[in-house]
This record gives structure tokens, C-alpha cells and sequence, in this order.
């Protein structure tokens, strides 16, 4: 699966290797092209998952704000109910089209 910006692939893993959380893939962090990232200060705790990290994605001079997410130390207890560890797994929203 990739994770596409345009024309640019963000991420790409097999999806054997990504993690669906309430609706949204996750691919895993080796699979992310972290140059098109860019940290968040925007503060957010999921009450099951914890503290996420968001960042804004980049394209050229095209920055779109908090479009992608991660949760990099979450709550062990929802390692249950998501079936694995998906620490630092990062998701994509709105503009980032995730594809087969």
C-alpha cells in the first residue's frame, strides 16, 4: 500500500505490514519517507492510545498542517485491543490518499 501526496509516494509498505486503527492505516515507521515530515507542536492524548506526535506534511512549498500521526510511546494497554505494538506507526488524513 502507499501513502501518495500528489504525485509524490509518502509511504510504502505491504499491507501485511500496516495496522488498521479505527478506520486509518498505519504504516510502519521504516516505511516512511521522513523528509516529507515535519514535526507538530499541536498537543492531542487519545484516552486509549496516549500521546500522539503529529506532523505536517510537505510537499515542495506546499505545507499541510497535522496531515499525518504517530503515536510513539502509546498506552501498553491498547497494544490488546489494536493486536500488536504499533509504536511510531504513522497515519495520514485528508489530503495524503492511502491506496492499494
Amino acid at each position: 500500500m502507499k501513502a501518495v501526496l500528489g504525485d509524490i509516494v509518502i509511504a510504502e509498505a505491504a499491507q501485511d505490514d500496516l495496522i488498521k486503527i479505527e478506520g486509518n492505516w498505519y504504516f510502519p515507521p521504516q516505511s516512511v519517507k521522513s523528509e516529507y515530515l515535519v514535526e507538530s507542536a499541536t498537543p492531542y492524548t487519545c484516552p486509549w492510545k496516549g500521546e500522539c506526535q503529529y506532523f505536517s506534511v510537505k510537499s515542495g512549498d506546499t505545507v499541510l498542517q497535522d496531515r499525518a500521526w504517530s503515536y510513539p510511546t502509546p498506552y501498553p494497554t491498547s497494544f490488546e485491543r489494536v493486536g500488536k505494538d504499533y509504536s511510531s506507526y504513522v497515519a495520514f488524513w485528508k489530503e495524503v490518499q492511502v491506496t492499494e
